[in-house]
């Protein structure tokens, strides 16, 4: 009986093992989605880091896990954030905390959205995958990338085929969560990838509002394997446990849908300019954007996302998808 007990609890303390290492690589600062496609080779350079957390198996030290790259949104990471991240651990995978912020010394870009922009994080995103394929833990055959807001634009928008094509041809994620992004855009090339494309938004949310992603899914639906979850009653951030507030420095997008060409260029309402720096993005956000906007949890609608996310990563990250 003591045998089997003490087998039994080297079984758990085994399985619930982990270790945490801090992964740099070199990145750098495209400010539009056309830097990458057009103009890869002359960004500036940036190092970026993240950090690494994978089970640790004392049986096999070589076996490699799946692996869930998450990106935070234009406040930075958020307990709601790692809060995933642990489940995802929980459940078996490997994670990797993508720093873009910290890494260029930015803490929010709520009210500017010009430090460090989705150009940015999606190119980090990919060194990332292009170090952490390497490594003799990692799968690189079952990588996922999530977001919220700002990065679940990068988790969107990296499934985008003229982006894929420019940074690497050999790297492609299994699946992409996307939380809340911004989906205010039509899209001239609608070819996404098809690995498995999720979003989940907020009915009421008035800073990346829900509709525009309703017409988003619709536009690129024949081109991609995308699925949208709209949550009645919801505001941005609808998976976290803060109270709903207003934040009168968060541009909201609710009247704004700008066009998207195939050179990577979001265009200005009217005018049709390329918002492509950032003195021009601001010219641009004025014929639409407004100040202000809520955000804070749904006590249904999170425990909904959270059980969505678990499944959603374990159908498309295990053998049995």
């Amino acid at each position: 009986m003591r045998f089997y007990f003490i087998l039994s609890l080297l079984i758990f303390i085994n399985s619930h093992a982990q270790k945490t290492e801090k992964i740099i690589f070199q990145s750098a600062n495209p400010f539009a989605l056309s830097d990458i496609i057009n103009n890869l080779d002359n960004q500036t350079e940036q190092e970026v880091y993240g950090n690494l957390t994978i089970p640790k198996d004392s049986i096999n030290s070589e076996k490699k896990y799946p692996l869930v790259i998450g990106v935070a949104g234009s406040l930075g990471w958020r307990e709601h954030h790692y809060e995933y991240m642990k489940m995802y651990q929980q459940s078996g995978f490997a994670t990797f905390e993508l720093n873009s912020f910290k890494s260029r010394n930015i803490s929010s870009t709520v009210g500017s959205q010009v430090e460090v922009t989705t150009a940015s994080i999606i190119l980090d995103a990919y060194k990332a995958f292009e170090k952490l394929s390497k490594h003799p833990n990692i799968d690189k055959n079952k990588v996922s990338i999530t977001g919220w807001s700002l990065g679940g634009a990068v988790a969107l928008f990296s499934g985008w085929k003229p982006i894929i094509k420019a940074i690497s041809k050999d790297l492609k994620f299994a699946s992409h969560l996307s939380f809340y992004p911004p989906c205010f855009f039509d899209p001239e090339n609608t070819e996404f990838t098809d690995s498995p494309i999720h979003i989940l938004i907020g009915e009421l949310d008035n800073w990346t509002p829900a509709e525009p992603c309703n017409y988003f899914v619709k536009k690129i639906s024949d081109n991609s394997n995308v699925n949208l979850t709209i949550y009645p009653n919801s505001h941005h951030s609808f998976d976290s446990k803060e109270p709903i507030t207003f934040n009168e420095k968060g541009y909201s997008f609710k009247k704004c849908l700008f066009k998207l060409n195939k050179e990577g260029d979001v265009l200005m309402n009217y005018l049709n300019l390329p918002m492509s720096s950032p003195i021009m993005q601001k010219i641009g956000f004025l014929f639409c954007v407004e100040r202000g906007v809520n955000l804070g949890g749904n006590p249904k609608s999170r425990e909904k996302a959270f059980a969505f996310s678990k499944s959603f990563m374990i159908r498309t990250l295990t053998d049995d998808n």
